[in-house]
């Protein structure tokens, strides 16, 4: 149990409107997202994994979607193309449920927040197409409980970028494998206190909300 669920700290979904280095390189390709205007929501399929060491977290729900604000909505033309970059948008924290841990006897709760920054998702055009979703800081409060009281913050320092790639399809997904993500532990005996880090991994759906039958697409 010396890094017990210091995995959890990857629930990231994002926090600035630039895609943090994924696929960008000096010279990026332009980068347009599609429909202009219209609300997307980000769902996860499958599963998540949170792994550091030889301990896994596993959740098998988990969303950011539209609300009554402007988050989770594609940019008004122009905004919604970039001569030399990506393309991002502000959404709505994640939710994470069903989530359990490769420990016998610890149990976990996530709660995902804004309180530092905003979250984003960002698309690059390319060869492959890439995107991300950046953590704000502390955007992310895992606690554990059962045989170790543990509180896990994901990126304590200031945002994260976790990057993978994008494929346009009906719907589109935002595949994320492996990323890092900074965390810092705090607890009572058995919690890996001090700096941390995990790797992330998950599958999420982007769908278009204000017309189901067209796609969120990222093109040139």
């Amino acid at each position: 149990m010396s890094k017990l669920l210091v995995s959890a700290t990857g629930l990231a979904a994002a926090a600035a409107l630039t895609l943090g280095g994924a696929g960008t390189g000096t010279q990026a390709a332009s980068t347009t997202l599609l429909p202009a205007g219209h609300s997307f929501a980000a769902k996860l399929t499958g599963k998540a994994t949170f792994v550091a060491g030889s301990t896994t977290m596993t959740c098998t729900v988990s969303a950011s979607v539209p609300g009554t604000g402007a988050n989770n909505q594609v940019p008004a033309a122009p905004a919604n193309h970039n001569d030399a970059g990506p393309v991002g948008a502000t959404i709505n924290p994640p939710t994470f449920s069903g989530c359990t841990t490769s420990v016998f006897g610890v149990s976990v709760t996530v709660t995902a927040n804004a309180a530092n920054g905003a979250w984003a998702l960002s698309a690059q055009n390319g060869a492959p197409a890439t995107g991300g979703f950046t953590i704000p800081k502390g955007g992310v409060i895992l606690k554990t409980s059962g045989f170790a009281t543990c509180t896990i913050t994901a990126s304590p320092a200031g945002p994260t970028a976790v990057n993978g790639t994008w494929t346009n399809g009906a719907p589109s997904t935002l595949a994320v494998s492996g990323a890092p993500v900074p965390a810092t532990v705090t607890g009572g005996f058995l919690c890996p206190t001090g700096n941390q880090s995990a790797a992330f991994s998950a599958t999420y759906q982007i769908t278009d909300i204000t017309d189901p039958a067209q796609q969120i697409t990222v093109t040139g």
